[in-house]
């Protein structure tokens, strides 16, 4: 049986999993560009397409952003020495996820009568959190804030921060599941609470706000997060937060 040589973008979505909203906004920032359309204005990608789109989701899966990837793929970066550099960081990451597996079987063990941890013991998986030092090189202000205001927070309003963000999330999930625009007032009005609660940490202004949008986006791990709760909703909620920061914010 001869394969066939082109695919819509509904045939695309459903042989990878990827939403049409990614697509969109992968054709948007020049990563995935269609090959062409056909009569009726439908995109359609071919075989180049699905080898780059593998690509891209393998790279995402290795740990890079969407602007590391566009790099790699047009050649403006070693593909070689960037997956290198991920591989290190995926076992960063493997290590810091076994320690703090150790951290648990240890709490487990001590509260069904075993041996009891040492303080050193109970913090030393939360030491040297590479998450938290990236971070702090990135956006040493914005860290400093955060650290400042979340100081004194207690196992309570720590969860109700969880709370507030899922509350959120879910909302801005269900309006773009029923195809609201990103400047709805309803979906604006869901992300001037998700402003509202980044507030509680640090105080974006437009830039800012922006940015952390696109690093949704960019950075698969924040990607993995937010589309979890509906394919998708990463870039949706980017270009929303775009609306409200250059509607609202200074």
């Amino acid at each position: 049986m001869t394969e066939k040589e082109s695919w819509s973008t509904a045939e695309l979505v459903r042989l990878t999993g990827v939403s049409s909203r990614t697509l969109r906004h992968y054709d948007h920032v020049g990563l995935l560009v269609p090959a062409g359309a056909a009569p009726g204005g439908q995109r359609r990608y071919e075989r180049p397409q699905l080898r780059r789109l593998q690509h891209v989701l393998l790279l995402r899966q290795l740990g890079l952003g969407l602007a590391d990837i566009a790099a790699v793929l047009d050649g403006s970066d070693d593909e070689v020495e960037a997956l290198r550099r991920h591989h290190d960081r995926l076992l960063a990451d493997a290590d810091r996820l076994l320690r703090l597996a150790d951290t648990v079987a240890k709490s487990i063990e001590e509260r069904e009568g075993g041996d009891r941890m040492s303080a050193d013991e109970m913090f030393a998986a939360f030491r040297n959190d590479p998450y938290a030092a990236e971070a702090r090189e990135r956006w040493p202000e914005q860290y400093a804030a955060t650290r400042e205001r979340t100081a004194d927070w207690g196992p309570e309003q720590v969860a109700a921060m969880h709370a507030e963000k899922d509350t959120v999330h879910r909302t801005l999930a269900r309006l773009m599941t029923a195809g609201e625009p990103v400047d709805a007032p309803a979906v604006q009005s869901a992300v001037a609470a998700h402003h509202a609660w980044v507030g509680r940490f640090w105080t974006p202004g437009r830039e800012a706000y922006i940015g952390l949008g696109r690093m949704y986006v960019d950075d698969p791990r924040f990607t993995a997060t937010i589309d979890a709760y509906a394919a998708g909703l990463s870039p949706y909620l980017a270009e929303a937060m775009a609306v409200y920061a250059g509607a609202h914010l200074e």
